[in-house]
C-alpha cells in the first residue's frame, strides 16, 4: 500500500505538472527511484534494472514502466490502476542487441507522445549514456531537455506526512547512534559494530521498524577519520583512536542522518578543541536558520565562527534531505556553501554537516533540522559532545 493518502500523491503530481510547463517540458521521464517514489509510491530494490515513472502534461496520471517480474510491486507499492503499469519482456534486461528504453520509445510512439518535449533526468545516478542514445536513436522527432533536478526541487518542501516520517526516523537514528557508540569499545571489531548499527536501523523502536538508508554505515576509525566516507573493515578499534559515525534512521524512505566522534582514550587536545569549535560552529549556523535567509548566508554563520580559531573548511556544510535510495540520502539540491542563493523556506529539511578532516584526523558532528516558523528545529535529541571513552 502507497505511504500517503492519494490526494497528497494528486498534490505532487499538480506541482510536478506546474513546474514542467515552467520549464517547457511536455513529458517528464523519472529514472530516480525516489522521485519515482514520490510521484507514485512506488517502492522496491528494482532500481539495478532501468524503470522509470513518465508524466505527461496533458494525461490524468502517471504511468509506470519497469521490468516485467517488477510490475506487480508497482500495483502492490503504488495508486496506479493496472493499465497504467507497463513492464517489457525479461530478454531487455542485460541484452546486448536491444535496450529497455528501446521498449519506453515503443510506448511513447502509441501514447502519441514522440514529438513532444521530454525531460531526461540526465545526471542521475540510474539515467546512463545508453539509455540517452536508444531514447535518440528511436525518438528522432522528440526534443529532449534535461529535467534532472525538477521533481528534487517540487519535493523539497516537506507536508505534515513527510515531517512525521522524518521524525520517526529521528527516533531511529537516537536509538541507532547510541549502539554504535556503545559497540566502539577496544577489542571489537569494526564489521561487529556495523553489524550492531545494522540492528538498530531495521529494527526501529517498538513502534515502528526502520528501512535500509541511501547510505551505509560510514565509520572511518584512526588514520581513516581525515577521510568521511569509509566504511569499516574486520580490525578492531583499538585505544588511542578517533571513530567517526555517520548514520541514519529510515522510515518510509525518509531519512534522518546524524554524525557524532567517538575517542578511545585520553583525546588529543587538538581533537578535543577542535570538537568543541565544531559544535559551536554547528549550532551558531543553526541559529542563523530560518525562513528568509539564503543558504550562503547559514554558511556564512559558521565559517566565521571557526575563522576566530584559526579553522578553514572549503566543503559545503550540509544538503537538502529526506526520501531519497542508494547510493544518497541527499537530495541534490540546496546546499550550504558559498554562492547558493536559495532562500529558506518552511518546510524545507537540511542535514547540516560541518565535518574538518586534515591530514591525519578528523571531526564530524552533524544535526538534520527542518526549518520552521521560528527557525530550525532539529529532529533528534542526541547530545553534541565529543564521546570519550576511557
Amino acid at each position: 500500500m502507497p505511504a500517503f493518502e492519494n490526494s497528497e500523491y494528486q498534490e505532487r503530481i499538480a506541482k510536478t505538472k506546474a513546474s514542467m510547463a515552467e520549464r517547457g517540458v511536455e513529458v517528464l521521464l523519472s529514472t530516480n527511484p525516489a522521485n519515482m517514489c514520490y510521484l507514485t509510491g512506488y517502492d522496491a530494490w528494482s532500481f539495478y534494472v532501468h524503470q522509470m515513472v513518465v508524466l505527461a502534461g496533458d494525461a490524468a496520471q502517471p504511468i509506470w514502466i519497469g521490468r516485467g517480474m517488477d510490475a506487480n510491486a508497482a500495483k502492490v507499492t503504488t495508486f496506479l490502476e493496472a493499465e497504467d503499469i507497463f513492464g517489457y519482456p525479461d530478454d531487455y534486461v542485460q541484452s546486448t542487441v536491444k535496450h529497455p528504453m528501446d521498449f519506453v520509445a515503443d510506448l511513447l510512439e502509441e501514447k502519441g507522445w514522440a514529438r513532444r518535449v521530454l525531460g531526461v533526468e540526465m545526471d542521475s545516478y540510474y539515467f546512463t549514456a545508453a539509455c540517452y542514445e536508444s531514447l535518440r536513436r528511436n525518438l528522432p522527432n522528440a526534443t529532449f531537455k534535461d529535467a534532472t533536478t525538477l521533481v528534487n526541487w517540487v519535493k523539497v518542501i516537506k507536508s505534515p506526512r513527510e515531517i512525521e516520517y522524518m521524525e520517526r526516523a529521528a527516533r531511529i537514528i537516537e536509538c541507532t547512534m547510541q549502539a554504535g557508540i556503545d559497540e566502539v569499545r577496544p577489542g571489537v571489531r569494526q564489521c561487529d559494530a556495523a553489524a550492531a548499527i545494522y540492528r538498530a536501523q531495521i529494527s526501529g523502536t517498538e513502534d515502528f521498524g526502520g528501512d535500509y538508508t541511501g547510505l551505509v554505515p560510514m565509520l572511518p576509525t584512526g588514520i581513516g577519520t581525515s577521510t568521511p566516507h569509509i566504511t569499516w573493515s574486520d580490525r578492531p578499534f583499538v585505544t588511542g583512536e578517533a571513530t567517526i559515525l555517520e548514520l541514519a534512521g529510515c522510515h518510509q524512505r525518509y531519512h534522518c542522518p546524524m554524525a557524532r566522534t567517538v575517542h578511545l582514550g585520553k583525546p588529543p587536545q587538538k581533537l578535543a578543541d577542535t570538537a568543541k569549535v565544531v559544535a559551536e560552529g554547528l549550532n551558531t549556523a543553526l541559529d542563523a536558520a530560518r525562513p528568509g535567509v539564503t543558504c550562503e548566508e547559514v554558511e556564512a554563520a559558521w565559517r566565521a565562527t571557526i575563522a576566530r580559531h584559526g579553522i578553514v573548511k572549503e566543503s559545503r556544510i550540509g544538503y537538502s534531505t529526506g526520501l531519497m535510495y542508494p547510493p544518497d540520502w541527499g537530495e541534490s539540491t540546496l546546499s550550504l556553501r558559498p554562492g547558493d542563493k536559495t532562500v529558506l523556506r518552511p518546510g524545507m529539511t537540511i542535514h547540516m554537516i560541518p565535518g574538518v578532516w586534515l591530514d591525519d584526523w578528523g571531526v564530524e558532528i552533524s544535526e538534520c533540522f527542518r526549518v520552521a516558523e521560528s527557525g530550525a528545529q532539529r529532529f533528534a535529541d542526541f547530545p553534541q559532545d565529543l564521546v570519550v571513552k576511557e
